[in-house]
């Protein structure tokens, strides 16, 4: 007999008790008739007619929901009828282990017996322990994260299955039958969530064993669900969600997604997928399944770099439930955007197999910005082998091409920025450009054995080739801060480039968890081996037409005249191990201690006269300690201590002023505490830090395209975020930060002791807030962001006379957003952005500013079909 098709309704929260969550649940899932009766009550296999006599007639009262029209269905709501009603009386259900009876050694079964359970709610490790010890299954915890995560627990007569899913019922966990007597834990896929919150539990990092609430540094995580609130389209859309974080413009050469975290840029510490993503473009969030920021240092699990913290990117994986999501959108500015997501089991490669596809398309202009504009095209396919199974195979690739029309902003006027028209472009139209085609494909396999121990394998290539011609306009001399604005002559500076920069890396990670003694050990440790190129090619332009400060004639003939200045070719080889050990000492205490050493050898060479050869050698040692202290399951207090370093090759540059340098240092301080508050949940997070930076780097006052070490640079700061839902409709996501930085000593520049750090503001907040009408389910959204003043520069003031930096100042940038359920699969969306037009300093460079976008209009239509049950 065909298998029922139930259609997908949940509630939030899930509860066995809801009729409609029960309807997603595996009692309705099974491949035999259900039957049961009792008195004037009874279902019979599909195919017979409902009889209900008495009073449970008052259950089906005729609604304007959907038509429930096939048998399967009217089994359906007799079998939640009679579960409503007959309260504490146990059906017996026959029910398929796997969910789909694929991994069962028979597809039918009869009546699986009950047994009586008095398991009492607390930490998943030990709910899981006594389940075993009741029903003799082994319990495998994919993610050691989850151990700590709180259960219900579960007491009275179930099934096995009938109490697997009250223990884990709220707890964002599922399961899945790896043999005829095991089972595995995991975190429920994204198409299986009961509930999609702006609060991300865990890191799908396999070197952070921990749920967020545990581990103790400062983490904010942005959802899937909060980008497509707010229309997010790249990486920085989605980071203006995070305090402690602002926006830089590209360096030279270097273009791309540029930014500075907690006082330290952070344009080498992006990865995707646990892996360093090495390429110098602006990454599109079509294939983001989350994005997180983990600040303060974090070399002991990624490596170089991480001053101020790291960008994790999370991608799409293929799921077992097939669906096809996407959206068209259309705004302002002549914006048209595209996004497919489709992901199918694919059981002719095995019935654990499946693929997932996600295809963007982007053509659009700048709001308030003449000729800039912005083209993107990705697509991003990946396949699983294995799902639900100890033995998983992954096959990703992602591709994006970028052929923009970049815009380099304003010049400075002197020590603050040029009093210009917001649609001045300085540029030229036909002879500007950003060109780039990334590629990156990644292998990764992972094997769960018995008795918790697990192993990743994980191999990438990834590709990053860039052409540029940008014009950066500068004010220079003969002009003076006494020329009339109608007679300054801007100078436009020519930036061009022409590289492939190329990433191979091997990383394996193995984790366990055991005990000695009273101690409970979850340890994670690997090695990881890497190989980088970078090859630009630089060209210097001569007779550039120069333009005038408040009438730009972009449509200029550029200068064909031009030559190279430099012809690069940089190699460098990174090894490195890592152990990282958390211990629980009882349900209140945990301990981490972790070390690493990396090795970094880097070749660079120089073509063009004066030809030049460098290399370096650089080992280190890097190391992170804490302790977190639990007073309830709920809570958590900690402090942490971290360091990490900056080889001077880290950009893949060396020089004669710093091949010989060793490399910075840098350590962290932090205290703070995290809660989860209430049902529905709310999360409160705040800290305190300190971030030192020893003999730091400094621009060459002879030369400000090299950098040589000298300096000592430290942050003060304080940190606040508040996340999840005040009620069942109305949502929160918030988060502030407060930094003191300043340059603490000075070879090259004494003068700037005292002063902030570059693009360093003392104060960022962003609120983001969405109620659901009860009225046809419509969404309503605001939010804002402040960005407070900033110095493009932490070196001598430009001024000696006034003591001036270069700076910007600070701003209001609000959002707004309408969604309106057309149906279960359709909505439509309009997003508006800056709403009340403000001018605004978005990314702030030594020599040019960019501005951020003026008033817009995105409108949206969303739709998802997703596969039957069968």
């Amino acid at each position: 007999m065909a298998a029922a098709s139930i259609e997908t309704v949940v509630c939030e929260p899930a509860s066995l008790r809801c009729s409609r969550c029960l309807a997603n649940s595996e009692f309705l899932r099974s491949p035999v008739p259900v039957a049961f009766s009792r008195s004037n009550f009874s279902v019979t296999p599909a195919g017979s007619k409902i009889a209900l006599s008495g009073s449970k007639r008052k259950l089906f009262k005729r609604r304007k929901s959907p038509k429930w029209t096939t048998p399967y269905k009217l089994m359906a709501i007799g079998t939640l009828a009679a579960y409503t009603t007959l309260g504490t009386h146990r059906l017996a259900v026959a029910q398929d282990r796997t969910s789909t009876a694929r991994h069962s050694p028979a597809n039918t079964q009869t009546a699986l017996p009950t047994r009586r359970f008095d398991i009492s709610a607390g930490p998943l490790d030990s709910v899981a322990s006594a389940f075993e010890k009741i029903t003799g299954l082994h319990v495998l915890i994919s993610t050691e994260g989850l151990r700590s995560i709180d259960s219900p627990g579960v007491k009275g007569v179930f099934t096995d299955e009938e109490a697997l899913h009250r223990l884990l019922a709220g707890t964002g966990v599922t399961y899945v039958f790896t043999a005829k007597d095991s089972l595995r834990l995991q975190i429920a896929p994204a198409s299986q969530e009961v509930t999609v919150t702006a609060a991300v539990e865990s890191l799908p990092l396999s070197k952070y064993t921990q749920p967020i609430l545990d581990t103790p540094q400062t983490i904010n995580a942005v959802s899937q669900e909060v980008m497509q609130q707010q229309g997010n389209t790249t990486l920085r859309d989605a980071l203006r969600n995070v305090a402690g974080i602002s926006l830089a413009a590209g360096e030279g050469g270097s273009q791309g997604d540029n930014l500075t975290i907690r006082g330290f840029t952070a344009r080498n510490d992006i990865f995707l997928d646990g892996m360093r993503d090495f390429g110098s473009y602006y990454r599109d969030s079509f294939d983001f399944e989350s994005v997180a920021v983990l600040q303060g240092p974090s070399s002991v699990t990624f490596g170089r770099g991480s001053t101020g913290g790291v960008v994790s990117q999370t991608a799409k994986t293929a799921l077992p439930k097939g669906f096809v999501a996407g959206s068209l959108n259309f705004g302002s500015d002549d914006t048209k955007r595209v996004t497919l997501d489709v992901d199918e089991p694919v059981p002719a490669l095995g019935e654990n197999t499946a693929f997932r596809l996600n295809v963007m398309g982007n053509d659009g202009g700048v709001a308030g910005r003449d000729v800039a504009a912005n083209r993107r095209y990705g697509v991003a396919p990946t396949m699983t082998f294995g799902l639900n199974t100890p033995t998983r195979l992954t096959v990703s690739y992602f591709r994006e091409w970028e052929d923009d029309i970049p815009d380099y902003g304003v010049p400075w006027f002197f020590d603050h920025p040029a009093p210009v028209p917001h649609q001045n472009y300085y540029g030229f139209t036909h002879g500007n450009y950003l060109k780039t085609g990334d590629d990156v494909g990644t292998i990764k396999l992972e094997h769960d054995f018995k008795h918790n121990l697990s192993v990743r394998n994980q191999v990438r290539y990834a590709n990053y080739p860039r052409n540029a011609v940008i014009t950066e306009p500068q004010i220079n001399a003969p002009n003076t801060p006494t020329t009339p604005l109608d007679q300054i002559i801007v100078t436009r500076n020519e930036i061009a480039v022409s590289s492939v920069e190329s990433f191979l890396d091997e990383q394996t990670d193995v984790s366990t968890s055991f005990r000695t003694g009273a101690l409970h050990h979850t340890l994670v440790g690997g090695f990881e081996f890497g190989r980088e190129t970078s090859d630009p090619t630089r060209f210097a332009y001569k007779n550039v037409p120069t333009a005038s400060l408040l009438d730009p004639d972009p449509n200029q003939s550029p200068s064909n005249s031009f030559s190279i200045s430099s012809q690069v070719q940089a190699t460098a080889y990174s090894q490195a191990v890592y152990a990282l050990d958390t211990v629980a000492v009882g349900r209140h205490l945990l301990l981490t201690g972790g070390l690493r050493w990396d090795r970094f050898n880097t070749n660079y060479s120089q073509a063009v006269a004066p030809a030049t050869a460098f290399s370096r050698v650089d080992e280190m040692p890097t190391w992170r300690g804490a302790v977190v202290f639990k007073p309830v399951d709920r809570g958590s207090i900690y402090f942490d201590y971290g360091t990490s370093f900056n080889p001077s090759a880290e950009t893949l540059s060396l020089s004669a002023a710093n091949a010989n340098t060793p490399p910075e240092k840098n350590r962290t301080f932090e205290v703070g505490t995290k809660w989860d508050l209430g049902s529905p949940k709310l999360s409160l997070r705040g800290s305190l830090f300190r971030t030192d930076k020893t003999n730091a780097r400094e621009p060459d006052p002879n030369n400000p395209l090299l950098n040589v070490l000298g300096g000592n640079q430290r942050v003060n700061g304080v940190q606040f975020e508040i996340s999840g839902y005040i009620t069942s409709r109305w949502e929160l996501l918030s988060s502030f930060a407060h930094m003191h930085s300043e340059v603490v000593s000075s070879q090259y520049y004494p003068g700037a002791v005292g002063y902030p750090l570059a693009n360093v503001p003392a104060n960022t907040f962003n609120v983001w807030s969405t109620y659901r009408l009860p009225w046809r389910r419509v969404e309503f959204g605001a939010g804002a962001n402040f960005v407070d003043t900033r110095t493009a520069s932490a070196t001598a003031p430009l001024n000696p006379t006034t003591g001036l930096l270069k700076a910007v100042p600070g701003y209001w940038v609000g959002n707004a957003m309408l969604r309106y359920p057309v149906s279960e699969r359709l909505d439509l969306q309009v997003n508006a952005y800056n709403l009340s037009n403000a001018y605004y300093y978005d990314e702030p460079h030594p020599a040019h500013i960019v501005l951020g976008p003026g008033r817009s209009v995105l409108a949206s239509l969303n739709f998802k079909f997703t596969r039957g049950v069968k």
